[in-house]
């Protein structure tokens, strides 16, 4: 079984191909430069590197969101069109849980956090049971206060990563009342070499949707639909 995968849901653009339990290729960037700029380029590369023929990709795994809504939007008009053009299915991967399971089979709570701006971030709380990554609270969009609240709730040592530590890192170290660290750098950010194995996981429990299917997961919506709403409100007062 061969996966490509794509993410840029966050800072960071990574294409990665992976047949089986080998992972051929991953180009990742963390650099700044649009991912309009980035990711079709570094697919392209990849596949000269790799002499992959996309014709025998099995699916394309895609981060689905949360994120970025410039980025998400990037990135799920390319696996759209990758998907339609060699007429394969598509694997949405959470964005958060991918992030989670950059950190395999680590002990304790994994807590991704990306900076979702006015205070919030998208997160979820993971662990892994088994060797199996479970949602012990599936990603959602949140004050940090409140996250914090509930790490403390649950009392267990926590994993955090993801490009919200270095904003938040300082209130974590304040508030926090339970045993934490932070991921080092080859694991903290997106990588997707873990949305096409997660991505892999999927497909072969028959979660895949056609391209035309696949839309971005925001969780809420963007600051643009945001405004214009509060200007509509404010002209009805």
């Amino acid at each position: 079984m061969k996966i490509l995968a794509l993410d840029s849901s966050g800072i960071v653009a990574s294409v990665a191909v992976i047949e089986d339990d080998i992972l051929l290729a991953e180009y990742t960037v963390n650099y700044k430069k649009t991912h309009s700029q980035t990711l079709l380029p570094m697919l392209d590369e990849v596949v000269k590197m790799t002499e992959l023929d996309l014709e025998t990709i099995d699916a394309i795994a895609v981060a689905a969101g949360p994120g970025s809504f410039t980025g998400l939007r990037i990135g799920s008009a390319t696996a759209k069109g990758l998907g339609l053009a060699l007429k394969k299915p598509l694997i949405a991967v959470p964005t958060v849980d991918a992030l989670a399971y950059n950190l395999y089979d680590v002990s304790g709570l994994i807590c991704p956090i990306m900076d979702a701006r006015r205070s919030q971030v998208y997160t979820g709380i993971y662990r892994f049971e088994e060797h199996k990554l479970v949602a012990v609270k599936q990603q959602w969009a949140s004050p940090v206060t409140e996250l914090i609240e509930e790490l403390n709730k649950l009392g267990e040592p926590v994993t955090f990563l993801g490009d919200g530590v270095p904003v938040f890192r300082s209130m974590i170290e304040e508030k926090l009342q339970v045993p934490y660290s932070f991921a080092p750098a080859h694991v903290n950010k997106q990588r997707a070499a873990a949305v096409g194995t997660l991505g892999m996981i999927y497909y072969k429990e028959g979660r895949t949707e056609t391209a035309m299917e696949h839309v971005p997961e925001y969780l809420r919506v963007s600051q643009a639909e945001r405004e214009r709403a509060e200007r509509e409100k404010a002209k009805q007062a």
